[in-house]
């Protein structure tokens, strides 16, 4: 066989490098799981306007990163090989590594992280060769893929381990395994108050996915929906920077925000993917659109869908994400099918019948505190409004209530506390509210907020869709204050519990 055609299979960029499902693929996850290390599969890393497939990569936080080649080679294929020393290259551990992909992983640490020192590891992966059989080739190709890089067909996971770790020592001073994913592959972590967070297998499988017609994708409160939704966004621009997209959000404050988070996702990531070209729009914002290019009149400030809209085409965007559909009419979500009918459509709901993506795990925390008061909600408010102000800073405080209480409220406020209180209308634009206050809002207000204490007042007067969406605002602590106990106070008291109890059985496995 010709040296630089041989050679040059490690190095093609092709289809072909796909990794497929093999039993040898399957031991390497299960190594994986039981070693706490993070396996991706099939990625492609992105870096300024340049892309590269990489087909296997492991992280171990004590130890760097692997990257393996997969090859399908026999030993009938391989048995009289000779392989001849080329003049221009030692051969080496970087004898089996996509050298392209060191140098693209290197500079993207050396720009994101300002380091460029975390190890990296090659493997071969050889689905059709056993330890046996590699014995019986020629020992000039045994020095051209050593034995210690390669893992065979019939290795055992205790034999990849050993592999994985021989002769490379375990290190305090590597970075987490967020921060090295977040640099490499910027499209599987999400970025929140400057930390980076892992997504987990199902948000992945749904930000790869192609979407056609309407998906549907179910969530739990703080499942990072909205983040993956921008992840989601910026990943298909990257692929197609034609592609026209636009992301529905409630009010403009929400849409503010989403666009805010769009830009430091592209700043940390350091791509080239032109985010003013995603649409961030309200439902009014869109069947304005929609109204203008019938030239009829616009709405204002009232959301409704008259007939003529859902006989009329509307070619607006390629892709449209719907987030938080549940809080929308059904005459608004049949709309969106109706324009999107040769179009894709995703829809964040959990009313429609068919799911296509969940999911199921709470993003922002595991061990969400919630108290519950019966008493008078106004004034158990600002006492413990005071409370924790001695100890927090006002922005991490929200109190949701409905428009009188929230008005009621701020008057005594002025009063009660030194720190300014800001009243959320999230018609406004972010330029426009200081969100470093001490928030009240309204339960129509509170699309795309968080913060570390929320407040809850008047909560069985709201939808179940609300009600939910606000109980679970809160990274730290949730209040509820209501004057008499019922029903709706005494359901929310049972779910906390049964997800306390649950969090708690599972603890022992996620640890």
């Amino acid at each position: 066989m010709n040296l630089s055609y041989f050679t040059s299979l490690f190095k093609k960029k092709s289809k072909a490098l796909y990794v497929t499902e093999s039993i040898l693929l399957q031991k390497l996850k299960s190594v994986a799981q039981e070693n706490q290390l993070f396996l991706y599969q099939n990625v492609t890393v992105y870096h300024h306007t340049k892309n590269f497939f990489i087909p296997l990569l492991m992280v171990d936080p004590k130890r760097g990163l692997y990257l393996f080649e997969h090859k399908a080679w026999s030993y009938e294929e391989l048995k009289n090989i000779k392989v001849q020393k080329a003049t221009n290259q030692e051969i080496s551990d970087d004898s089996l590594a996509f050298q392209n992909s060191h140098k693209i992983i290197r500079q993207r640490l050396k720009e994101v992280t300002h380091s460029d020192e975390l190890p990296i590891y090659n493997y071969l992966l050889m689905e059709n060769l056993s330890a046996k059989e590699y014995e019986h080739l020629d020992v000039s190709f045994q020095e051209f893929m050593p034995k210690s890089r390669v893992i065979f067909a019939d290795s055992s996971t205790f034999d990849i381990v050993q592999k994985l770790q021989e002769g490379v020592a375990e290190s305090e001073n590597l970075p987490n395994a967020a921060t090295v994913i977040g640099s490499i592959l910027v499209q599987y972590c999400i970025l929140e108050q400057n930390k980076l967070h892992l997504c987990t297998q199902e948000q992945m499988n749904f930000i790869d996915a192609e979407l056609h017609g309407v998906s549907v994708l179910d969530t739990k409160s703080s499942s990072g929906k909205t983040n993956v939704l921008a992840l989601k966004a910026i990943l298909e621009k990257l692929k197609d920077k034609n592609k026209k997209i636009i992301i529905i959000q409630k009010t403009n404050l929400a849409c503010e925000i989403l666009k805010r988070k769009l830009l430091e996702i592209v700043e940390h990531a350091i791509v080239e993917a032109d985010i003013t070209s995603i649409e961030v729009i309200t439902p009014i914002e869109l069947v304005n659109k929609h109204l203008l290019k019938l030239r009829q009149t616009q709405r204002v400030n009232t959301l409704y869908i008259e007939e003529t809209l859902l006989k009329k085409s509307f070619d607006v965007a390629d892709l449209i994400l719907c987030d938080n559909a549940d809080l929308y009419e059904d005459d608004f979500i049949t709309y969106l099918k109706h324009i999107q009918k040769n179009a894709a459509l995703l829809l964040v709901t959990s009313k429609e019948p068919h799911k296509n993506y969940n999911f199921s795990e709470n993003f922002r925390h595991t061990d969400h505190k919630a108290y519950f008061y019966e008493t008078n909600p106004h004034a158990k408010a600002l006492q413990i409004i005071s409370k924790l102000l001695e100890q927090n800073a006002a922005r991490d405080i929200i109190v949701i209530s409905n428009s009188l209480s929230k008005e009621k409220l701020n008057d005594d406020l002025k009063y009660f506390i030194r720190d300014k209180a800001v009243l959320l209308d999230s018609s406004k634009n972010l330029i426009d509210i200081d969100l470093n206050n001490l928030t009240l809002a309204s339960y129509e207000d509170i699309d795309a907020l968080h913060a570390k204490f929320v407040i809850l007042l008047d909560i069985a007067e709201v939808s179940a869709s609300k009600r939910s969406y606000a109980f679970d605002l809160a990274s730290d602590s949730v209040y509820v204050l209501y004057e008499e106990d019922c029903e709706i106070i005494e359901n929310l008291r049972k779910e906390y519990e049964s997800r306390k109890e649950r969090t708690r059985v599972e603890e022992p496995t996620n640890s």
